[in-house]
């Protein structure tokens, strides 16, 4: 079984699907990406941005810091780690 993501996977997975920026790649074989969204606050309506830090699998060690990613949600790799690199969407 190969590493790569299938496009069947994918589409069933779509809503497992994020987009965030490579903060960190000094880990052998993974990389800190880290997803940002915005929302409304509940009480005072004003929108903030949330962002949240993902451990992700990075198997060829092709993302690095600065770069745009797209990561799926996967079965449990490590202990923190629990999605992988489906690609570099921009250096």
């Amino acid at each position: 079984m190969s590493d790569q993501v299938q496009p069947q996977e994918m589409k069933r997975k779509a809503s497992l699907v994020r987009e965030g920026v490579v903060i960190s790649d000094k880990m052998q074989k993974t990389v800190v990406v880290e997803v940002s969204r915005l929302m409304q606050h509940r009480t005072f309506k004003k929108i903030v941005r949330r962002k949240v830090k993902y451990a992700v699998h990075d198997e060829n060690k092709e993302a690095k810091v600065g770069d745009k990613v797209q990561i799926i949600l996967t079965k449990p790799i490590s202990k923190t780690k629990n999605w992988k690199l489906v690609k570099v969407l921009a250096k």
